[in-house]
């Protein structure tokens, strides 16, 4: 739309939006040589009707036409003290700064909320850190937050809690899901769902890294250098993706009328670095814990080989304890097929 030099003053207003993308009061009084009061009336008038979006606080806030608002590129960074921190406070102290409601899809929106809620709760009531920091960014084609707390790193606190030998075991605990060091607080689903609706997120702590792709469906497992101290969080979803949150719960649930998340998927090759799976002690380090699933995904991608005990363990020896338990192995190459099949008859 253009508008001409005899137009009113909101119209004036909306023209120098078009033309620029992105306005401020203090450019719109300098373009029509009014006040900045009056300039900061004039849009507030107009956010008010719905023709402009207002984004950032009041003093450092821009307006763009609601069009351009999935466009506008924006960081959020802050350090909270972590002592009665309320995650849903933050998320809104975010929203208020970035207008999520108006410049992102709701689908992309609930995801976010989602993610972000639940790591940032993880570091308030896990990380015994004194201070959390916080940053959410949105680029030209995407969203992210990072949430970096300075205590004592998820991978040791489920170690010690749980009594596991390395970081490895606590990694392989947390991607099966229902993993928490508060078993009576929280069902340790957070972790687990924030891996899965995200296109990139990763865990960083004390010198290792986990780290989702989920644009390539791979997960990935290492030692970094320098180590970082706590945990740092680092969460990328697409603009465009068009997953739902729903819909993700509902890969998990066995029977989606109970609302129950009963299913999980566990990836084989992360149980054990550069051997086959051979032994009866590898194969109770997968199953432990998962009697608490009703469906169980075991993925052999990648896996060249299983030995007759690993199998028989699983397909057979906890097959015959939690009959009612389905177990179902995909992505399994000849050799695997064989050894499965074998133990399961």
């Amino acid at each position: 739309m253009v508008y001409n030099s005899g137009m009113d003053t909101k119209g004036q207003v909306l023209s120098l939006a078009l033309k620029e993308g992105q306005i401020s009061s203090g450019q719109v009084a300098h373009a029509m040589k009014i006040s900045r009061q009056y300039a900061q009336r004039i849009l507030r008038s107009l956010v008010h009707e719905g023709f402009l979006i207002k984004l950032g606080s009041t003093k450092a806030a821009s307006y763009v036409l609601p069009k351009h608002a999935g466009k506008v590129q924006w960081k959020f960074s802050k350090r909270f003290k972590r002592q009665n921190l309320v995650e849903h406070e933050v998320m809104e102290d975010i929203e208020g700064r970035a207008q999520f409601r108006e410049s992102l899809p709701e689908n992309i929106r609930s995801i976010f909320e989602y993610g972000f809620s639940e790591m940032l709760n993880n570091a308030i009531e896990h990380s015994q850190s004194k201070n959390v920091h916080v940053e959410t960014e949105k680029k030209e084609h995407c969203l992210a937050f990072c949430v970096n707390d300075f205590g004592v790193g998820v991978f040791r606190n489920v170690m010690k809690k749980r009594g596991l030998k390395s970081e490895l075991e606590a990694v392989q605990d947390l991607l099966k899901g229902k993993t928490t060091t508060q078993p009576k607080a929280h069902s340790g689903e957070g972790i687990f769902f924030t891996s899965k609706v995200a296109d990139i997120f990763s865990l960083e702590s004390f010198g290792f890294k986990l780290t989702f792709d989920n644009t390539i469906h791979d997960v990935f497992f290492e030692e970094v250098k320098p180590a970082k101290r706590g945990t740092k969080v680092f969460f990328q979803i697409a603009d465009s993706a068009e997953r739902h949150l729903n819909d993700v719960f509902k890969e998990y649930q066995s029977d989606p009328e109970e609302y129950a998340f009963d299913k999980t998927e566990i990836q084989i090759r992360l149980y054990t670095m550069g051997t086959i799976h051979i032994s009866r002690s590898q194969a109770r380090r997968v199953l432990a814990g998962l009697e608490k699933f009703r469906s169980i995904v075991l993925d052999f991608d990648r896996v060249p080989n299983v030995g007759q005990a690993f199998a028989d363990e699983i397909f057979r020896v906890f097959q015959n304890k939690y009959p009612d338990i389905r177990i179902i192995p995909i992505n399994m190459n000849e050799a695997v097929r064989f050894m499965v099949e074998r133990a399961g008859k």
